[in-house]
């Protein structure tokens, strides 16, 4: 009888001690959790006031913390690029990239590549972000880009006119009404021309006053 009750209770202890245990590690993940908000929300700041070193160690931190968060990784190659710095947000990217590949992490990699004249690297990572989300007409027109310094006449043509058809606006008509015309496709940029006239005038959107802000 002595022997089951000193069973019984450590048994209680080590159910007592599991649950403070459980209590504590719930905690911790809650500091973490807050902390993690409070960087990003320093990192967004800072990219919004181009007060880059400040967002920079903010998820600089965030990546101590989590070393596999590929939105950080994104987020600090876009902060590399905006200083033009092309060789560490080419690898910001390409880390984004191989942690979780994104539609948006492969496309700011492939801009990247284009902005530094490595077009068959920018073509692959366009690619593998249309075969992920082909949806975004900006996402083609950058793709036709990448195509006409290739050479791929007819790729140029596919991709400009599947972003028109996702977006049937001034801007890709445009580009697309080039494109015919500087390659002598008078007809195929005729009747393009005519879409052009025929597109609705943009509504115009109201103008709001504001007060002015004064930074003292």
């Amino acid at each position: 009888m002595y022997e089951l009750l000193i069973i019984v209770v450590f048994g209680a202890f080590a159910y007592r001690n599991a649950t403070v245990h459980d209590d504590e590690f719930a905690n911790v993940s809650r500091r973490v959790g807050d902390r993690l908000g409070k960087l990003w929300d320093i990192a967004h700041q800072g990219m919004r006031e181009n007060r880059f070193l400040r967002a920079e160690k903010a998820l600089l931190t965030i990546l101590k913390i989590d070393e596999k968060n590929a939105a950080a990784y994104n987020r600090l190659g876009i902060l590399y690029a905006k200083q033009k710095e092309f060789r560490d947000a080419i690898d910001c990217f390409e880390i984004a990239s191989s942690i979780e590949s994104t539609p948006s992490s492969l496309h700011n990699l492939g801009l990247i590549y284009y902005e530094t004249e490595n077009y068959e690297k920018a073509a692959v990572a366009f690619e593998q972000a249309i075969k992920l989300d082909d949806k975004s007409a900006a996402r083609h027109v950058a793709y036709a880009k990448i195509q006409d310094k290739l050479g791929n006449e007819k790729m140029v043509f596919q991709e400009l006119e599947k972003a028109a058809e996702l977006e049937p606006n001034r801007e890709t008509f445009t580009l697309l009404h080039k494109a015919y015309a500087d390659h002598g496709m008078a007809a195929e940029a005729d009747i393009i021309a005519d879409k052009l006239k025929n597109l609705k005038p943009a509504a115009k959107r109201r103008r709001i006053l504001r007060h002015r802000r004064v930074v003292v």
